[in-house]
């Protein structure tokens, strides 16, 4: 695969350095900020501005596969992309670092007018971070994860326990997460399509589907062990922590966060219902004993600078806390803070790293992954002209299979009953791996209807 990258920052020294031994890399940028770094890797470097089209060409866009911009200037990251997919259709990946830009640039690529002009994979770093984040502090023991779309949709396996509330339940009558449906349990070694009518039993094996977010708020929910985080600190009430914070209320985790500025504590606390919003310097041992922050089940320490989080982590660490979560702007400092005892090191340039190698990831066959060791098998189909308005309620399938999530124009949907599907959608369709061959036939002719 030939992948051009635009930056030649430490998030594009890392991609290259990822992917440079399998893949063919173009490194463009200007010459002055080429480091040392990239002169120890096997890859082309190109100098210039990508929103020069000579420079494009230089790179031998024609002919390229993955086109990512990630320079530290997102207006850039922007255009570069939108002018590389003008010139070639290529496959474009931008980073960028502000929520709104997040927000418009995928609402522009699920609208229907924009035509071809558009960015396929939109990566907000920050926001991968404080799901990371989020996973980390709220984690389950799952049996299987498989990540589908981008990441944006996921399939996840747990083991019910006695003790838990769905036990005896219908599946109806669970109130699992919103985004999330039970594709497939697993009993006495068989596994079965379930229906809402179906009862949960101990020891069953459920596999869920659903977008990535809501199966985080599904595996805090409800399939804990019983040491679950029940408080959280959080130090730092930038863009992630105000996130973080929104996402742990959801679970009705106690959580605190400690911010220095006034304004900014002002403006969070406008956008949280239970947190109690501290105004106050985290590096302070003496606010941190006074609000007992000792007592807390983690503390999570995400401001943008890494030795105001190692101090802050450190301090925590001193006062009690059993584990603490640091946020590391720098990937080379991570190793410095699991050296000095913190729990967790995480940046959000690793988090977009694993993002990317995601997207990279070259899935060119009908079946995307198969569960309980090959008894149930995930499939990607492609809904052909002739399905085109059907309803997933009016599907007359041959076996029993379930439609796990929509993808469309890069966006994912969880359908129900009433869910309509249009041509070119792509399923992800979970069944056995006995009646796989009779639904991938089902949506291959066009008499099934």
């Amino acid at each position: 695969m030939k992948i051009i990258i635009f930056g030649a920052t430490e998030i594009g020294c890392l991609l290259a350095t990822e992917f440079f031994e399998d893949h063919d890399i173009t490194i463009i940028d200007k010459e002055e900020n080429k480091t040392d770094e990239f002169n120890k890797l096997d890859i082309s470097f190109v100098g210039g501005n990508v929103c020069d089209i000579g420079v494009l060409k230089n790179a031998d866009i024609q002919n390229a596969d993955v086109f990512i911009a990630c320079t530290a200037i997102d207006e850039a990251n922007i255009v570069a992309c939108l002018t590389a997919k003008k010139i070639s259709g290529i496959r474009t990946i931008c980073f960028v670092s502000r929520e709104e830009y997040k927000n418009t640039l995928c609402f522009e690529k699920n609208n229907l007018n924009c035509g071809d002009f558009f960015i396929d994979y939109i990566i907000w770093p920050e926001e991968l971070l404080m799901q990371d984040i989020f996973r980390i502090v709220t984690v389950a023991e799952a049996l299987d994860v498989e990540n589908f779309a981008d990441g944006k949709a996921r399939l996840m396996e747990y083991k019910v326990k006695p003790n838990l509330s769905i036990v005896g339940k219908k599946v109806k009558d669970c109130n699992f997460t919103h985004d999330t449906l039970i594709v497939g349990i697993t009993r006495n070694s068989e596994l079965f399509i379930p229906n809402g009518e179906t009862e949960i039993l101990p020891d069953d094996k459920i596999i869920f589907m659903g977008t990535s977010h809501s199966l985080d708020i599904l595996a805090g929910t409800f399939f804990h062990e019983k040491e679950i985080v029940k408080n959280a600190a959080i130090i730092g009430g930038g863009t992630v922590g105000l996130m973080l914070a929104q996402n742990l209320e959801m679970l009705k985790i106690k959580t605190k966060i400690i911010e220095k500025s006034y304004e900014r504590c002002e403006y969070i606390t406008q956008h949280l219902k239970n947190t109690l919003v501290i105004n106050g310097d985290g590096t302070n041992l003496k606010l941190l004993d006074e609000e007992e922050i000792g007592s807390a089940d983690v503390v999570i320490s995400v401001t943008n600078n890494d030795e105001k989080n190692l101090l802050c982590s450190l301090l925590s660490k001193q006062l009690g806390v059993k584990r603490v979560v640091a946020r590391v702007a720098k990937v080379l400092n991570i190793p410095l803070f699991e050296k000095v005892g913190i729990d967790v090191a995480i940046s959000p340039k690793n988090s977009a790293i694993s993002e990317v190698k995601n997207d990279l990831a070259e899935n060119n066959v009908d079946i995307l992954a198969t569960v309980e060791q090959g008894l149930g098998e995930v499939l990607e189909i492609r809904v052909r002209p002739e399905f085109d308005g059907k309803k997933i309620m009016d599907l007359k399938f041959p076996s029993p299979a379930i439609v796990g999530t929509i993808q469309r124009r890069g966006h994912v949907i969880i359908p129900y009953g009433m869910t309509e599907l249009k041509s070119g959608d792509i399923m992800i369709i979970f069944t056995t791996s006995e009646d796989a061959g009779s639904i991938k036939e089902f949506f291959s002719v066009g008499d099934s209807l």
